[in-house]
């Protein structure tokens, strides 16, 4: 699943990703396939892409990385003059095209209704949303219960500066939508830190909360007598107050970099979390940081390389 994390502070922007890639077997078992994949790249002079998620796309019969993709898509002639927003679009419009999860949604459909009757269930009702599929059913034992399934996610974040000098960063998720994270021309949202992949760890430290928490009891009932939104913004006490505003662009580097080697150490040591033990140690290998600044563009700061022996090659 891996890490990708920005943050955009007054001096530039910062991202940084991991390096470990999974996959799933035939026996539909996560394995981890790689801990020196590409997650980061630069897209022109002023933009950057991080993506997580699913890694692999079937083109002509063939698994192909989705960094294949990308790197096609940096070729192209008008590249260069592309605001924030255009990337955003483009790669969002090549992925939701390439990825064809329409189908595989329809075939969801029918793997839940053979999985719950195998299992004893009695299916109650099954209802295809936009992007995912939500069911209800009744247990062996009588109880009723409730189920939500989709297809892996594709996401991306994109960051940069406009050719005008404003800057953006924009979360994309495929089958799923484009979402603004943050705009200079936006009071009180031109700076922070936003998180794709397994960003659980991350959000427990930051925000002091993990999304999960939704999925626990008390906190269902909690949010039925006063409604999630409610829930939600009373757990906005518990986020640690960083001044974004006032953070160097070295800070936002260390910050980011912390982020995923603390998360790449707690997946060493955990298996999930109780409610939903055997989560996959998908954070992992070398971690790749570019900044972007209004006056340099993009920099790389680290950036994996070819080795072999003592000798080390960048190809690009």
């Amino acid at each position: 699943m891996s890490l990708v994390i920005n943050t955009t502070t007054p001096e530039g922007i910062v991202l940084a990703a991991d390096s470990r890639q999974t996959y799933r077997n035939l026996k539909g078992m996560a394995r981890i396939g790689s801990d020196n994949a590409l997650k980061l790249f630069q897209i022109n002079s002023r933009i950057g892409v991080g993506i997580t998620g699913l890694a692999f796309l079937e083109e002509d019969g063939v698994l192909k990385n989705l960094s294949k993709f990308i790197e096609e898509f940096k070729r192209e002639p008008n590249v260069e003059d592309m605001d924030v927003e255009d990337v955003a679009i483009e790669l969002h419009r090549i992925f939701d095209k390439k990825y064809q999860w329409k189908e595989q949604l329809d075939l969801a459909v029918e793997n839940i209704k053979n999985d719950l009757q195998m299992k004893g269930c009695e299916l109650l009702n099954i209802e295809k949303n936009p992007y995912n599929i939500s069911f209800s059913f009744k247990n062996p034992q009588g109880g009723l219960e409730e189920g939500l399934a989709g297809v892996d996610m594709i996401e991306f974040l994109v960051a940069g500066y406009n050719k005008k000098g404003s800057h953006q960063v924009y979360g994309c998720y495929v089958p799923g939508e484009i979402q603004k994270r943050r705009d200079s021309e936006d009071k009180n949202n031109e700076y922070g830190s936003s998180w794709i992949g397994q960003g659980d760890v991350v959000s427990r430290i930051v925000l002091g909360f993990d999304g999960r928490i939704a999925n626990i009891q008390f906190a269902k009932e909690a949010m039925l007598i006063q409604g999630e939104p409610n829930i939600f913004e009373e757990l906005k006490n518990l986020e640690y107050a960083i001044q974004w505003g006032t953070m160097t662009l070295q800070d936002g580097i260390d910050f980011c970099t912390l982020m995923i080697q603390t998360t790449s150490a707690m997946q060493r040591f955990s298996d999930g979390i109780n409610a939903d033990p055997g989560d996959m140690p998908g954070v992992g290998g070398p971690i790749d940081v570019g900044v972007i600044t209004p006056d340099n563009g993009f920099v790389w700061i680290n950036k994996k390389k070819l080795k072999f022996g003592g000798n080390e090659v960048e190809i690009n």
